[in-house]
């Protein structure tokens, strides 16, 4: 068995892996299909309804059968090994469309391997998250080890999300998508291979796909965990999206200079990680999370007023702030929930409730759909080629107003949920190498 700290590490770094791919899809699609290739914002708004309900259906199937894996290399690492090359595929395959294509076409293609790749981050993250209460079994474990891995998705989305914008300014966006698939695709294999799985004992049963289900529906807390991650995930979501929007139509400023914008939330994001990791050792860890999701809350506010670099780099720095705080305690809410099912059920399904949880997250796609629609029907804005009268303004809106209300009705979910601290933790099963 690897040393504590080995193993955290090991563990943590599949999120630098994992974070890569995603972000880039997730952060730049709109920008290059619609400012860049013509693709209207009703049009990008119907990839991400029909992703959104496909993934409503494939993350837990996913989190299902990755329970029931039974290999001499564990539950989990044979879907990351597989799943992880098509991953970097898919990547690169969204961002290098034929140059022929068009309209429809162009929309049929970029729906295809928008979703493809979106499908098979599901299958990475349902198997990466399941591994997360298994092999660490106590509250304090888990704060240093999820502060570890946040800094590292921290890292991948100064590389991925910040660096962006004058990576493919240099070299494009297709040969950006091959170095960012080949590098996330390359940690996360080591990270499969390195980390070391909690051995399934003979005697344990496999859960069924029906009862699963019905436990999840009938569980209360993961419905209020789920919705409040939704709405959260939602917000940076559009976050992302917008920004460079809301450098290009709100400052007036060149597109590469979004690059600041972006490191001054990831930068005060993995700084303040730390902090936020000890006020959950110090504290209890809901009134932390509520804590942090008032924060991002209330980051929007000075930023929508910003109007100016200067102005914008405050209001990112505040962002950052709340926002390292939600990635450190919301997957630690996401364990408890885990720990809870294997306490009642006597039953270890963490990766259905992973990906389950998962696919609450990705619910964001409506509400990103639903922001982008409102900016087409309230500001005329269609595409780069026809932005409307009004780009400052929508870009300012999907930036700060539909984001804060967002954090908002996340923050009112976060307080319909707790946690009993009398509550042990279920026996560690022995953990040895898949395959030992």
């Amino acid at each position: 068995m690897p040393e504590p700290r080995l193993k955290s590490f090991n563990y943590a770094v599949g999120m630098f892996g994992t974070s890569i791919p995603i972000n880039m899809l997730k952060t730049y699609a709109a920008f290059f299909y619609v400012d860049g290739l013509g693709l209207t914002t009703l049009q990008f708004s119907l990839i991400l309804t029909v992703y959104a309900f496909i993934d409503a259906i494939d993350n837990p199937v996913y989190g299902f059968l990755s329970d029931r894996t039974r290999t001499r290399w564990g539950r989990r690492r044979p879907w990351l090994v597989i799943g992880t090359p098509l991953l970097a595929l898919g990547l690169i395959a969204f961002f290098s469309p034929p140059a022929f294509l068009a309209g429809e076409s162009l929309l049929g293609y970029a729906m295809l391997f928008y979703i493809l790749t979106g499908t098979l981050d599901s299958v990475i993250n349902a198997n990466y998250g399941a591994l997360f209460p298994e092999l660490f079994r106590t509250d304090e474990a888990r704060a240093k080890t999820n502060a570890l891995r946040q800094a590292f998705q921290l890292v991948a989305m100064i590389i991925s999300i910040a660096l962006t914008p004058m990576i493919t300014d240099a070299i494009g966006f297709t040969t950006t998508a091959v170095i960012y698939g080949l590098l996330g695709g390359s940690v996360i294999l080591y990270m499969a291979l390195t980390s070391r799985e909690v051995r399934v004992e003979e005697h344990e049963q496999k859960p069924g796909l029906i009862e699963s289900v019905l436990a999840l529906m009938k569980n209360r807390k993961f419905w209020i965990a789920g919705f409040a991650n939704a709405f959260y995930a939602a917000a940076m979501a559009l976050v992302m999206a917008s920004l460079p929007f809301f450098t290009k139509y709100t400052l007036g400023i060149p597109n590469s200079q979004s690059t600041i914008l972006f490191a001054s939330v990831l930068l005060v994001a993995i700084a303040s990680v730390a902090a936020w990791a000890w006020l959950v050792r110090r504290f209890t860890l809901v009134p932390v999370w509520r804590a942090a999701l008032i924060s991002l809350a209330a980051a929007f506010v000075p930023l929508y007023f910003a109007s100016s670099l200067a102005t914008a780099v405050v209001g990112s720095v505040l962002v950052g702030f709340g926002f390292a705080g939600v990635i450190t305690t919301m997957d630690l809410i996401g364990a408890k929930i885990m720990d809870e099912d294997t306490r009642r059920y006597g039953m270890r399904r963490e990766g259905i409730i992973s990906s389950a949880l998962g696919f609450m997250n990705r619910l964001n796609g409506l509400f990103t759909s639903f922001a982008f629609t409102l900016v087409f029907l309230l500001f005329g804005f269609e595409s780069g080629d026809n932005p409307g009268t009004r780009p400052d303004e929508a870009a300012r809106f999907l930036l700060t107003v539909f984001p804060l209300a967002l954090m908002v009705i996340s923050f009112a979910f976060s307080f319909f949920i707790n946690f009993d601290r009398k509550d042990a933790l279920p026996a560690a099963p022995r953990v040895q190498a898949a395959g030992d």
